[in-house]
């Protein structure tokens, strides 16, 4: 698996980002949102049980992640269409404010380290990247466990002070000063 301080891989794939079949399926690439801080949150697959649960629970923070100038990007191995479908058939996913890309050939995946190899699905793994493309936080969860978009802030915001930040700590909280 690809870890911190590693740059995070090229890739180019199709996203769902509508309900709306005639103008929902931009391409998205590692150029696309140059210049901001990349969340990507790999998720196993549409039609689950948690699933869902994360991608609302992201998209409820997204003006959080915003104001932090950083674009949430969700993915799994599933299509765009399966994405659209899964989109219109729940209404809670209706109106996500971010992305779904579709690494249906697998490869985003499998160059990360996150391809379950008995499952054939993404693993339910967060990358946080910053904006020069390199590989900040890495987070895996059993297929089975939901992820906490606030702790995705929280090591966020820990990220981008460029401090040395203690167990627990939170924005607007003292950071660590070594004495020179």
């Amino acid at each position: 698996m690809l870890g911190v301080g590693q740059p995070f891989p090229s890739f180019s794939v199709t996203a769902t980002t509508t309900t709306h079949l005639k103008d929902g399926f931009p391409t998205i690439d590692n150029k696309t949102y140059s210049g901001k801080w990349l969340v990507f949150i790999f998720y196993p697959k549409d039609f689950t049980f948690v699933c869902p649960t994360e991608l609302v629970g992201f998209g409820k923070k997204i003006k959080d992640f915003k104001d932090r100038d950083a674009q949430v990007l969700g993915a799994s191995v599933d299509s765009e269409f399966v994405h659209l479908a899964w989109r219109q058939h729940n209404a809670d996913l209706n109106d996500l404010p971010y992305p779904l890309l579709a690494d249906v050939k697998r490869e985003l995946s499998a160059s990360l380290g996150i391809l379950d190899e008995k499952a054939g699905v993404s693993q339910r793994a967060t990358f946080i990247v910053d904006p020069e493309g390199i590989i900040r936080f890495v987070m895996v969860t059993d297929l089975s466990v939901g992820r906490n978009p606030d702790e995705v802030l929280r090591v966020l915001d820990a990220l981008q002070t460029d401090e040395l930040c203690p167990c627990n700590w939170k924005k607007g909280e003292d950071t660590i000063h070594l004495d020179k």
